[in-house]
């Protein structure tokens, strides 16, 4: 229960990566306020199923999207919890398109999603933690994105690489208040979002193609989540934690 007594904020927790964050970190004993978008058709789920492992969990829909969501979401998060001690920022979005065709309003709109919508989030609980002394942790879901430009996704890297170097810049600036900034890497994970992409059967037939044998679950990154969460990881900051099951290496093994 190594996170015993800490309140900790997922945004995108109905499902996917969210979802497996918070489900992580409540195994360990943190109370959750678990976020996902209005009209969530999944919230209500996850909220059950961290319950039923013996701690609180809040549910608030907002859009983290929007400046105005993430105050709403923040204010009513310390209402309901009392304070913030951990921020996992998981806002994205996502369309593959060629280049030479991907729309001006699409690009733009996965920029806002993915990258300012996280900073949104990340200052308005920063100053939070800041304002009520003893540090506090945030972590932010990056991507493999970030060091491989797959074709299709010039929005999607851009917005990702962003992200990566916004946290780095977050990380420096807040050292002095003991807040440790750092994100995590995913590889290819099982997710609704990849299922947009990718039938059941490409789902299936890609796992055993891939270095570790098998797809990552949402579970793998709630696991390093809960890691840089907790007190183990108090020296760690500013850095990008890629769990991907080996996938970086793909071309290069014989």
């Amino acid at each position: 229960m190594q996170l015993e007594g800490k309140k900790a904020l997922i945004t995108g927790a109905g499902r996917g990566i969210g979802w497996g964050c918070a489900t992580e970190l409540a195994r360990r004993g943190a109370e959750i306020i678990a976020n996902d978008a209005p009209g969530s058709t999944t919230l209500a789920e996850t909220t059950e199923q961290i319950r039923e492992l013996g701690v609180t969990c809040t549910a608030i829909e907002a859009d983290v999207f929007d400046r105005g969501g993430c105050e709403q979401l923040v204010a009513s998060a310390i209402e309901a919890a009392g304070r913030i001690d951990i921020l996992i920022s998981n806002p994205a979005w996502s369309v593959r398109d060629d280049f030479l065709k991907v729309k001006p309003e699409d690009y733009e709109r996965v920029v806002r999603c993915t990258m300012t919508g996280g900073f949104h989030m990340s200052q308005l609980v920063a100053r939070h933690m800041v304002e009520r002394g003893g540090g506090g942790k945030i972590i932010f879901i990056t991507s493999i994105h970030v060091e491989v430009p797959y074709a299709k996704s010039v929005a999607y890297n851009s917005a990702k690489g962003g992200l990566y170097n916004m946290a780095r810049t977050i990380a420096l600036e807040l050292l002095p208040h003991r807040i440790n900034v750092n994100c995590i890497e995913p590889g290819w994970i099982d997710t609704p979002g990849e299922r947009k992409f990718f039938t059941e059967e490409a789902l299936q037939a890609a796992g055993p193609t891939l270095p570790w044998g098998r797809l990552g679950v949402p579970a793998d990154i709630g696991k390093a989540a809960a890691f840089l969460a907790s007190d183990d990881a108090d020296y760690i900051t500013g850095e990008m934690l890629r769990v991907d099951g080996g996938l970086i290496f793909n071309g290069t093994i014989e």
